[in-house]
């Protein structure tokens, strides 16, 4: 299963525009789910991104929609857990790690930072994979990012879409 994943959108709040890249890169990758770490703060763009699949999201410490605090999906035989990260003092790898595991699953996808990050660990042992897909429109630090993940077989592989690489420009 293909699925979209992206974090801290901050339309219409912090960005007046969200690139079309994001939308066409969905459709083109033909995603079945997309999962949303948080900062949504807008029911139109949920909209938008309903309109491509079916669309799991959870509460950013910005958002004035009503979503859950966490949530846990299962997608092929893995669980992955989704979280902000707005709810942590620290957001390093040893807080996820053990929220990873408090929840018992296979992938972490967190938000909050607006920075790319991904790194496998193994913890009491059971592997443990942690994913910040960055923010695609108000990025700190690092370029815009989006993701585009694969769960097949129990394994989870994803490309990574960098749009300043790709041509895109900012309006």
């Amino acid at each position: 299963m293909k699925i979209g994943i992206l974090s801290d959108t901050h339309y219409p709040d912090k960005t007046s525009y969200v690139p079309d890249l994001i939308f066409d890169t969905f459709r083109k990758e033909r995603v079945e789910l997309i999962l949303h770490a948080g900062d949504l703060t807008s029911p139109e763009l949920k909209r938008a991104f309903e309109d491509i699949a079916p669309m799991v999201v959870v509460r950013g410490n910005l958002d004035k929609l009503i979503f859950p605090e966490e949530e846990i999906v299962k997608v092929e035989g893995m669980k992955i857990g989704l979280i902000h990260g707005h709810q942590f003092l620290s957001l390093d790898s040893q807080v996820l790690k053990y929220k990873a595991l408090e929840m018992d699953v296979d992938l972490l996808i967190f938000g909050h930072t607006h920075r790319f990050f991904f790194n496998k660990y193994c913890i009491s042992e059971k592997e443990v994979m942690l994913l910040n897909p960055g923010s695609p429109t108000v990025p700190r630090r690092s370029d815009p990012t989006f993701i585009v993940g694969e769960v097949k077989d129990k394994k989870f592989n994803f490309k990574i879409f960098k749009p300043w690489e790709t041509g895109w420009k900012w309006p």
